[in-house]
């Protein structure tokens, strides 16, 4: 990680510039796969797989013998863990759902709102360097609170043509109606367009790589709804005097090792701390399994040294994280003064990865900026919410000539003969 000392707002934008690929060769591949799959259906999903996951799959759904199978493969532990984690996830969630009353906006107008889960909607689990059975846990618990009848998944094979067990068992736990053996931009297509195996869905949930994330916008511009562009994962850590260095260092190993396209930011106020987080970084990563993605990552992940809370503060609302760690002193003001971020951690015992798993709230959150405009995941994003109006005749005389004005206004005078008409008859 290169440490950057006291730079100016200019050169700290170049400096927190995100890792990507050139935008239109992806778009333009990304395209391409999307219609072969939608002409080709079934059969360019199994020429996909091949091609990229190197698996030959016959059967693209999982059977229910693999679903057995698959149960008697994760551990008593892991069992119980990831219940743990479905607990806490489903009472977070079950406390968004909120019913609106009634209310009259005028003497015998009511109005009201109802929220209806989403009929259909498909999951995307990335499964190729980690298979994230975390991620069906985060979607598939609050669409069943939401009330979604059918719930698809999607997920990249192993090298013998399965799908991880645990992926499969937390699937089971939470209800996932159908689970296919695909992944990539050709699974965001299968479930936006259907095929002879997959149906279509009404809206994309999930993380993934920049191919599924652009496949995910390209869908989203033809009908299909998605949850948001969530592409490769980013931590920024603000650490000062209070903060632990190994435990900073950690952390942002953690994320770092998602991917090579990952980047994590450290920003903090003294150089001597900063020079021990990075000695932490080396001896941590020797010690790590996936130690040669989390080295990819670092390479696109800056040190920023600043002079002051304020400036750190511009920083990281400029930055927009998905995850934010505050690991400072008075953490509560601090952390109040946050407007873009995806998911907040404040304190030095509240690392990221509790978040990523089991303290309940959504590891599903936007990236690459967009958390200046997007949410996390969380259980408005499975329903959609119709609204209901019922008028008595009082109610109608009481609005009806501001309506009458206003379509006039507009030279909507069918707009405003639907009101006259009633008005008429009811003085008769």
């Amino acid at each position: 990680m290169k440490i950057y000392q006291n730079p100016d707002s200019l050169l700290s934008k170049n400096i927190l510039k995100r890792p990507v690929h050139e935008a239109q060769n992806l778009q333009i591949a990304v395209d391409g796969i999307l219609q072969r799959v939608r002409q080709e259906g079934d059969m360019a999903l199994k020429a996909f797989t091949k091609k990229f996951d190197q698996v030959i799959v016959n059967n693209l759904k999982v059977n229910a013998e693999e679903i057995n199978n698959a149960k008697n493969q994760v551990s008593p532990a892991l069992k119980k863990a990831i219940q743990t984690a479905k607990t806490n996830i489903s009472i977070f969630h079950q406390s968004q759902k909120v019913d609106p009353p009634r209310i009259e906006t005028m003497s015998g107008i009511e109005c009201w709102q109802k929220s209806v889960g989403i009929e259909k909607v498909g999951f995307y689990i990335p499964g190729g360097t980690a298979p994230l059975f975390s991620s069906v846990l985060m979607m598939a618990v609050p669409a069943q609170i939401a009330g979604c009848q059918e719930m698809i998944l999607c997920t990249p094979p192993q090298k013998d043509g399965s799908i991880n067990p645990v992926i499969l068992y937390t699937a089971h736990l939470c209800g996932v109606t159908q689970i296919f053996k695909v992944g990539g931009a050709q699974a965001v297509a299968a479930m936006a367009y259907g095929t002879e195996t997959i149906p279509a869905v009404y809206k994309i949930y999930g993380p993934g790589n920049q191919y599924v994330t652009a496949a995910k916008q390209l869908v989203s511009q033809q009908g299909t709804a998605i949850d948001m562009p969530a592409g490769p994962s980013e931590l920024m850590v603000v650490a000062d005097h209070t903060a632990e260095a190994s435990f900073v260092a950690a952390d942002l190993l953690s994320q770092a090792e998602h991917g090579v396209d990952s980047q994590v930011v450290l920003v903090a106020f003294d150089l001597d701390f900063t020079k021990k987080v990075v000695a932490e970084i080396e001896m941590q990563l020797s010690k790590l399994p996936r130690r040669e993605i989390a080295q990819e990552a670092l390479k696109n992940s800056p040190i920023l040294i600043l002079e002051n809370r304020d400036t750190a503060l511009n920083i990281v609302n400029q930055y927009a994280p998905e995850h934010l760690i505050l690991a400072v002193d008075k953490v509560e003001a601090f952390a109040e003064k946050i407007i873009n971020a995806g998911s907040v951690f404040m304190g030095n015992y509240t690392p990221e990865s509790v978040g990523d798993y089991a303290s309940g709230t959504n590891h599903t959150l936007p990236t690459n900026g967009y958390a200046r405009s997007y949410s996390g995941l969380n259980l408005d994003a499975f329903v959609k919410k119709i609204t209901f109006q019922k008028l008595s005749e009082t109610g109608l005389k009481n609005i009806g000539e501001t309506v009458e004005l206003m379509a006039a206004a507009e030279d909507l005078q069918a707009h405003k003969e639907a009101v006259s008409i009633r008005l008429r008859l009811m003085d008769e």
